[in-house]
């Protein structure tokens, strides 16, 4: 009988072929990481020695116990991979779309995008125990062609990490900085900005565009620079988790554009890891209200959702000016917060353990 993870230590391995762009997908991955490692031998196939002291102080975890192997999901050759894989009695895979080849014990795979299509042989498809996605909108629009069962988990946020302090007249938008697709919008966000600024309630008020960035998007990044020139708007690249968490808890109005004008469900936000941390800060969350935001936000009751850059600009208004409404508003949002705590990530995440183990 194959061990049981309650007694004794799963060997594990987790990939993630985006590790070095530092988003949500490898937060949410880390994230399992910190926590398997409290009771298992945690790898993660990367090929950066740096990689995890890194990743420590942009998210802000406890990675010591982790290990780095070689990235045999690289370029290293079929049979070196398969005896490889072979060793662990599981590994985690976030998939890019495509299916790896495993012969560990038992695998599972995750996608943080909603792929329409997904190319799994039978013979794959009998390798993996379970598909873990992040989101009901995740889920709903992932290719359903295969029989593996599909689990949600929730991205986790370490909400005890993020104390409400004194507000001030900040508006935060936090979203890696992506030039090959624009995902996060800031240049929405930019624009509307620029056109509410006109507007009284606005003065004094800032712009605060934080996130990550990979050296092939710094012209992205210049560019949103140039479309800001002139007006109270920062830019936070590639800031430390101790920076980030200030923002937040600092922030009064947090804004988020991802899916904006988009009708491909891949381009959508497909949850929203930042919605979740700026409410734990009480932080008011103004989404676009599409992907998986619907999911985290309940309209008027602990943040707002919009549609139109007029609506984004109105409701911020209205918060900016109905100040007892808004506490209510606040309160909700950081309550609400709670369902997305690491704990609960953590305690789903091991039931899903045993159920496959046993």
């Amino acid at each position: 009988m194959f061990m049981d993870q309650k007694t004794k230590k799963l060997k594990i391995g987790i990939y993630n072929p985006y590790f070095d762009s530092f988003g949500g997908g490898e937060r949410y991955v880390l994230t399992l990481a910190e926590h398997w490692s409290k009771t298992h031998d945690v790898s993660v196939f990367w090929n950066t020695p740096s990689f995890l002291s890194e990743a420590t102080a942009r998210f802000g975890l406890n990675l010591s116990k982790v290990k780095i192997v070689p990235n045999i999901f690289g370029t290293t050759r079929f049979v070196k991979k398969l005896i490889e894989s072979a060793s662990y009695d599981l590994i985690f895979f976030l998939s890019d779309g495509s299916v790896p080849t495993s012969l560990a014990r038992y695998n599972i795979l995750h996608f943080q995008v909603p792929f329409r299509s997904v190319f799994m042989s039978p013979w794959k498809a009998m390798r993996y125990q379970s598909v873990v996605v992040n989101s009901e909108f995740t889920k709903e629009h992932l290719d359903h062609s295969f029989s593996i069962p599909v689990s949600v988990i929730y991205p986790p946020v370490d909400i005890d990490e993020f104390v409400g302090k004194k507000k001030t007249k900040t508006i935060l938008s936090v979203g890696r900085f992506n030039g090959l697709y624009g995902a996060k919008k800031q240049d929405v966000l930019i624009e509307s900005f620029i056109a509410a600024s006109k507007r009284k309630p606005f003065s004094g008020w800032k712009l605060v565009l934080a996130g990550g960035c990979l050296e092939t998007d710094r012209a992205y990044v210049e560019m949103l620079k140039q479309q800001a020139k002139g007006y109270p708007i920062e830019f936070m690249v590639n800031c430390s988790f101790k920076t980030l968490k200030m923002l937040y808890e600092t922030a009064n109005i947090y804004w988020h554009a991802a899916g904006f004008g988009e009708t491909r469900p891949e381009n959508m936000e497909h949850f929203g890891i930042t919605t979740v941390e700026a409410m734990a800060a009480g932080s008011i969350p103004v989404v676009y209200n599409a992907g998986g935001q619907p999911e985290i936000v309940t309209h008027n009751k602990n943040g707002y959702l919009w549609t139109t850059k007029e609506e984004l600009i109105n409701l911020t208004e209205h918060i900016i000016t109905n100040e007892k409404v808004t506490m209510m508003i606040r309160k909700e949002a950081v309550k609400n917060a709670e369902r997305f705590s690491k704990v609960k990530f953590g305690e789903a995440f091991d039931e899903l353990l045993q159920f496959i183990c046993n």
